[in-house]
């Protein structure tokens, strides 16, 4: 069974990786959104599927007993080559899955539709879907509504990660001692190594932000006068 991917496959694959969600614990905050959507769709199944270069994981899951699926067998293994919701009415007259053994055998899929989980940088990370044993269709209204939970899905991988780099960084602080050596001349900043590097690289290294530069409203009045400065930040 072919397994079609990406052209972009090595970025995609290295951005999910990046919100090191895969193997973790069911959280109750992406359950309550696969949960809607089953229910919102009428759907005995809903899934938040995750798919890596072998399988599909499953964070989250209405009424399947399994955790993952090979990526060969995979309907999402479809949906992530696009960035629209993917509808698969009747799988059997579908060739792409007639003879998929999650379609010939448990859990006997019929109906499909899922919405790519799609990063600010267009990356599909792996989608939203909900599924019935029974041929059928969604009203526009319920389309919506799953692509929508699907864009919330993303939001919240995306507040998990900061918030995993904002601690990160926090603990980089903490091993100083909770001081940050700071030049009082060049306001460089010495690291738990004894090195010294400036501002803008510290930031850079130990919390993956940087720098933009402008000058404020009170040094602009102190070194430049009456003299109004365009904004300079970069």
């Amino acid at each position: 069974m072919n397994t079609p991917s990406s052209k972009n496959e090595g970025a995609r694959l290295a951005a999910l990786e990046s919100y090191r969600v895969l193997n973790t614990q069911p959280e109750a905050d992406f359950d309550e959104i696969t949960q809607l959507g089953s229910f919102i769709c009428g759907t005995p199944i809903a899934l938040m599927s995750l798919v890596d270069e072998k399988r599909q994981w499953f964070k989250s899951k209405v009424g399947l007993d399994v955790d993952q699926t090979p990526r060969e067998q995979a309907f999402c293994r479809y949906t992530i080559l696009g960035n629209e919701l993917m509808v698969v009415e009747d799988a059997t007259k579908d060739q792409r899955f007639a003879a998929n053994p999650l379609v010939t055998g448990y859990p006997n899929i019929r109906f499909y539709a899922g919405a790519p989980l799609l990063t600010a940088e267009g990356y599909a990370l792996g989608s939203l879907c909900v599924i019935d044993q029974q041929p059928r269709k969604l009203s526009s209204m319920q389309e919506k509504a799953l692509s929508a939970l699907a864009r919330q899905v993303v939001k919240m991988l995306e507040l998990r990660r900061i918030t995993a780099e904002l601690a990160a960084a926090l603990e980089n602080v903490k091993t100083l001692g909770k001081l940050l050596p700071i030049c009082a001349y060049c306001r460089g900043i010495r690291d738990d190594k004894g090195y010294w590097q400036e501002l803008e690289q510290y930031l850079h290294t130990h919390t993956d932000t940087k720098a933009t530069h402008g000058i404020c409203a009170d040094c602009e009045k102190k070194h430049f006068g009456d003299f109004t400065l365009p904004d300079l930040a970069i």
